[in-house]
């Protein structure tokens, strides 16, 4: 897998160790192994900017995902799709304030906005009920299968 991690937000972020993560959620959802992930880690402006642009929305946001071939979970006996996998975009400091909220601090929020991302990356989506089941569901399952390694 190639997965590049760009920190431009100015925190001095962590980039092996969401890189790590990147790759433990890709390999548990069975993307090709030469799939392709970038993520990049920007300050508030840029984020609200790529949030207007894109998304139509006002303000900075925590995570943006830009899906490139459609990649999907690959199923078991099957062989994944090869790809480039998406961009990711997150901003640390509507992390900081997200973890500080939640009582999680700073890294579990990026790990969760991390593994977030992917999953819209691979298709998922929590604008239903059943789907947000799903996907957050999902994201915990991996969350906590990370954390217990």
């Amino acid at each position: 897998m190639s997965i590049e991690v760009l920190d431009e937000s100015g925190r001095g972020l962590d980039v092996a160790h969401l890189a790590a993560l990147s790759r433990y959620v890709m390999d548990a959802m069975r993307v090709h192994p030469l799939a392709e992930l970038c993520i990049k880690a920007v300050d508030e402006d840029t984020i609200a900017q790529l949030n207007e642009q894109w998304m139509e929305k006002e303000g900075p946001t925590d995570v943006l995902a830009f899906p490139m071939d459609e990649l999907r979970p690959g199923l078991v006996d099957e062989e994944p799709e090869e790809g480039v996998l998406g961009d990711l975009v997150l901003c640390p400091v509507v992390a900081e304030r997200q973890g500080e909220t939640a009582g999680h601090g700073t890294l579990a929020e990026l790990e969760l906005l991390t593994t977030h991302g992917i999953l819209h990356l691979l298709g998922y989506d929590h604008a239903e009920p059943e789907e947000h089941r799903e996907m957050f569901g999902l994201q915990d399952e991996l969350l906590a299968g990370w954390r217990s390694r």
